[in-house]
């Protein structure tokens, strides 16, 4: 069939690539998938029976307003129910914040390298992408951000932790930038890593946007809550703009299963604060080997380390897909890795003492 009107717009968005899975031709080798950033521990018990209870109930739609979480939310951050909303992971609620603010012959600003998905949501809403470039270590060049806003800028993008590179911005450093933005802009404060965040100077978001009006918070179930499979994310927003995200949200767009866990994880907290510390602990441990080998990268304050290795890149991911690590590469630039089970780990710190030989 021909003749179908298709925005030709969207020709020029580049297809999300999701981390690669572990491969068929690796059989006799355990192989972990460390390209996605997904928690490797599973729920918690108590969270895989409530799921498993709610299996019955899949002919029901579910609360398309998600009161029990958006309640359980509004109380644990102190903010008005009204200045929450759900989404699909925080990758629906960064979709929803660009198309409430955005449309075509408007700008959207983000530091570059960072979250993979920026970019298309914003040309799939209809807005420019504005692509700022990382500082030489890999950090948020703020100075630049400030320079690139125009009058055509209605939303920034601040990834803190910043995907795939784990640097960060400092509360200092963020408030500064936030004081020369004009306050008809809004500042998305992306915080989908914030529980690996030890940084002494740590920004935290909703107390940012307790005290400014133009601040919205993103927050995501995938990473620490290790619920990424049934995608529910959510954000802090001023009232007005809320409003708004609801009416270009997906209706019915958070399951009950999602919506369920959410409220249980947020009650057992403490739980699976004991498993985010068991992660850091072994971030550490991968950071510290890397520093003994000689491996250069950036501090990080996430759940991945980032090995910039440029145009060896591609070389690196094929040696380490051999040893039974799927990683995420971005050619000409490096490759992320999760922090993920000890033996995954073992086996990154094993290649990075084989790179420091070569």
């Amino acid at each position: 069939m021909t003749g179908l009107s298709i925005r030709e717009d969207l020709a020029a968005i580049p297809e999300y690539r999701q981390g690669k899975s572990a491969s068929a031709d690796l059989s006799d080798l355990e192989t972990y998938k460390i390209s996605s950033n997904e928690n490797p521990y599973t729920p918690l018990p108590s969270v895989q029976t409530l799921i498993a209870e709610l299996a019955g109930t899949v002919n029901r739609y579910p609360d398309s307003s998600g009161a029990a979480l958006v309640g359980a939310l509004s109380e644990q951050h102190g903010v008005a129910t009204e200045n929450i909303v759900l989404g699909s992971g925080s990758i629906e609620i960064m979709s929803q914040l660009i198309r409430a603010t955005a449309g075509p012959g408007d700008e959207v600003l983000f530091a570059w390298r960072s979250f993979e998905a920026y970019p298309m949501l914003v040309r799939a809403g209809g807005a420019e992408p504005v692509m700022v470039p990382l500082d030489a270590d890999l950090c948020h060049d703020l100075d630049a951000m400030l320079a690139a806003i125009t009058d055509r800028t209605r939303l920034i993008l601040v990834c803190n932790p910043n995907n795939p590179t784990g640097t960060t911005v400092s509360a200092e450093a963020l408030e500064r930038f936030l004081e020369q933005v004009p306050e008809n802009i809004t500042v998305v404060i992306d915080e989908a890593y914030q529980h690996f965040n030890r940084q002494e100077d740590a920004p935290v978001g909703v107390e940012i946007f307790k005290r400014r009006s133009n601040i919205a918070v993103a927050h995501t179930f995938s990473k620490a809550y290790g619920l990424a499979g049934l995608r529910v994310g959510y954000a802090i927003a001023p009232a007005p703009l809320a409003r708004a995200m609801r009416a270009v949200a997906i209706p019915f767009g958070v399951t009950a299963f999602a919506q369920a866990a959410a409220v249980l994880s947020l009650e057992v907290e403490d739980e699976l604060q004991v498993r985010v510390d068991a992660l850091i602990a072994e971030r550490e441990r991968v950071v510290e080997a890397l520093a003994l080998a000689g491996v250069s990268h950036p501090e990080t304050q996430a759940n991945f380390v980032w090995l910039p290795l440029g145009e060896a890149t591609p070389e690196a991911a094929t040696l380490l897909e051999q040893a039974g690590l799927i990683v995420r590469p971005f050619p000409g630039e490096g490759l992320r890795a999760t922090i993920a089970e000890t033996e995954a780990n073992d086996r990154l710190i094993a290649f990075a003492k084989s790179l420091q030989r070569n």
